[in-house]
């Protein structure tokens, strides 16, 4: 299961570029990033209450609290860039570099969860790198 729903979030992050670049053509990039982070917000808190899971609020730890929103400001850095670089440049090349989150959150992860780097993972990560580069430029 966990596959398809990686699968699925790789289609619709593909949907959101595509979607975005058309709908940034004329609007601000932070504007647009708003818009987007409006729809996102109110997405999820429905889902939350579809669900049922606000029940759970109260017993979140300060802990999950404080890196829930660094992880929250991390992405609004992400989107604002992610947009602004839409507005100024192509679809082909901005999705592209965009995916070396992939080997920034590999590095990130042996770093800071001291989660290991084999040497499958550092090949593909070069492997990535290298389609970056060769699709991006």
């Amino acid at each position: 299961m966990w596959f398809l729903l990686a699968l699925l979030s790789a289609v619709f992050a593909a949907l959101t570029a595509i979607l975005a670049k058309v709908g940034v053509d004329s609007v601000n990039g932070t504007l647009a990033t708003a818009i987007r982070t409006t729809v996102v917000l109110v997405m999820a808190w429905g889902m939350v209450f579809l669900t049922q899971a606000e029940r759970g609020i109260s017993t979140i730890a300060r802990k999950s609290w404080i890196f829930l929103i660094l992880s929250g400001v991390a992405t609004g850095a992400s989107w604002l860039c992610y947009y602004h670089a839409l507005k100024l440049g192509r679809v082909n090349q901005v999705a592209p570099i965009d995916k070396l989150s992939v080997v920034f959150t590999l590095v990130f992860a042996a770093i800071f969860l001291h989660e290991g780097l084999t040497l499958k993972t550092g090949l593909a990560c070069a492997l990535i790198v290298s389609g970056v580069l060769l699709l991006a430029f």
